[in-house]
């Protein structure tokens, strides 16, 4: 069987085309092409070889988009929605959401806060990151998915409960 690294360098472009022609959105076919690979990395010792290798990916895919679709449900076109200006209230909340954010990504261990930074802040791709820290691509796909994942459990366990 082939390595992960091959794997992704062999069918990222076929998982990302087919999630491109349900979403026709770039940057969320992009996102969602880095969670299908980390979800087959979670789950290649279930792979059995019964069918193709891109049929078991893009059934990940598949299931990755469910989940964002679950999670992010449709909205009102911003075209629709009467412009409003925000309050003080909104802005001052708005500001400590952003420093609130900065202050988590501050306390992210490295290479997580790095990556954070390289993807967000410089742009750089993921094969660009790669390269730069002396890594693969799919590293830097899969450190970058799992620095999300710490903002939002660090935001969770940020949250007063109820």
């Amino acid at each position: 069987m082939q390595s992960m690294e091959e794997i992704y360098q062999q069918y990222a472009q076929t998982v990302y085309r087919y999630l491109f022609s349900l979403v026709r959105d770039p940057d969320l076919a992009e996102e969602l092409t880095q969670e299908t690979f980390y979800q087959a990395i979670r789950s290649i010792d279930r792979y059995d070889a019964s069918c193709k290798i891109t049929t078991w990916l893009c059934a990940i895919a598949k299931n990755a988009l469910r989940t964002h679709r679950r999670k992010h449900p449709p909205t009102e076109a911003i075209e629709d929605q009467p412009l409003q200006t925000p309050s003080a209230e909104a802005e001052a909340i708005s500001a400590d959401a952003k420093l609130s954010l900065m202050r988590r990504l501050h306390a992210l261990p490295e290479p997580y806060r790095e990556i954070i930074y390289l993807r967000s802040l410089g742009n750089l791709s993921f094969r660009e990151i790669g390269e730069l820290l002396g890594r693969s691509e799919n590293w830097a796909r899969v450190t970058f998915y799992r620095a999300k994942e710490k903002l939002g459990k660090d935001e969770d366990h940020a949250k007063p409960s109820l």
